[in-house]
């Protein structure tokens, strides 16, 4: 499968599908929920990205396009390096892990915030590349803030007490460096595909018939834990 309006449009009809099955399998849990919430709002982001594709195709008008760009840029950029860090100190039951965990939810804080008032005082802008939409924001020192950006969104998942988040964490480890590496003007929308394919992964384990009651019964002992 190519890297197309298409791919986007059915990833993120597939991830949101199974996303949203998660949550109604959950027992009501909230951080269970949580947890399953991640591949809704990915699922959500990819279907996103299908309108920028229409957009500079043609398809769709421009200003929906642009529109689209910036929601897409804004969920990658400034929601998921706050987002991930907040979502493993919530649902993390250890609390010596979660002292560990902690600085990363400010160092996302942080990159977040230095990229948004980036794109606000910038004109990030978004062009047709070879399978890919090619992103750009305009970010000085970008090599430090995407490395901000990539310790604060793995760097939580790899400490968790959890082996699938631990699995996640390192299976995106892996995909960012390579993708900065062999695709550095596509990185954001790559390997953004990628984190809700395996987000997917994660609330399907969470479904699973095997693993569902204990995983929900352990997360959802995370509020009380969380308040000690």
């Amino acid at each position: 499968m190519c890297f197309s309006p298409e791919a986007d449009m059915v990833a993120g009809v597939v991830v949101l599908g199974i996303g949203l099955d998660a949550i109604l399998h959950t027992r009501r849990q909230p951080a269970a929920i949580a947890t399953s919430a991640l591949p809704v709002l990915l699922g959500l982001h990819q279907i996103d990205e299908a309108f920028v594709w229409w957009g500079l195709q043609g398809h769709v008008p421009v200003a929906l396009g642009r529109v689209a760009m910036w929601i897409y840029l804004y969920i990658a950029l400034v929601v998921l390096p706050a987002l991930v860090p907040a979502l493993m100190l919530w649902v993390e039951p250890e609390r010596a892990r979660r002292w560990r965990i902690a600085p990363f939810v400010l160092l996302g804080l942080v990159t977040a915030a230095v990229i948004l008032e980036t794109m606000l005082t910038g004109h990030p802008s978004v062009r047709l590349a070879h399978l890919h939409l090619a992103y750009s924001v305009g970010l000085g020192h970008g090599v430090t803030v995407i490395g901000g950006y990539i310790v604060a969104t793995c760097g939580p998942l790899l400490l968790s007490s959890f082996r699938w988040f631990r699995w996640f964490g390192a299976a995106n480890l892996v995909a960012v460096v390579t993708l900065a590496i062999l695709a550095a003007n596509g990185f954001t929308s790559l390997w953004c595909l990628y984190a809700a394919l395996l987000s997917a992964a994660v609330a399907w384990h969470l479904r699973s018939s095997s693993s569902l009651r204990a995983n929900s019964e352990t997360l959802g002992t995370v509020a009380i834990a969380g308040s000690d």
